[in-house]
């Protein structure tokens, strides 16, 4: 069982207001569950930065009678393979897809392969998540 640690800090009434209307309006049931996952939030933005190797979904809405966009959508993601865990694809209506990629890799190699599906032309919308491995969040 992880061991918890007690501690006390010191911050702005204003700031100290804010935090506990946060608390409040997210849903979480005490203070110390909400700075939690700050802080983890924080470290994975710093995985992100570091170009470790991470976890990630993109999100992609696309028109499927785009000239040729399914085949560079499956291009691009057999040239990235070693990265590329899974990928789910429904239709929304006759001409409409959603895809989601879940992928591991460097940062930054999953940063390349979002802006390069972003970038073709029929890709409507594209949003990259960005996730730990959870290793270095314990």
């Amino acid at each position: 069982m992880t061991q918890l640690v007690r501690l006390s800090l010191s911050i702005e009434k204003s700031l100290y207001e804010r935090l506990e209307k946060m608390v409040q309006t997210s849903g979480y049931g005490n203070r110390s569950e909400f700075v939690r996952d700050l802080i983890r939030a924080h470290l994975v933005k710093r995985q992100w930065q570091a170009n470790e190797t991470v976890v990630g979904t993109v999100t992609l809405v696309y028109d499927h009678h785009a000239r040729n966009l399914s085949e560079k959508l499956i291009d691009l993601q057999h040239h990235h393979h070693g990265a590329v865990l899974a990928t789910t694809h429904v239709h929304l209506d006759e001409h409409l897809c959603a895809e989601v990629i879940l992928l591991k890799a460097k940062a930054r190699e999953i940063e390349h392969l979002a802006d390069r599906l972003r970038q073709q032309k029929g890709v409507l919308h594209a949003e990259l998540a960005m996730a730990s491995t959870g290793i270095d969040l314990k």
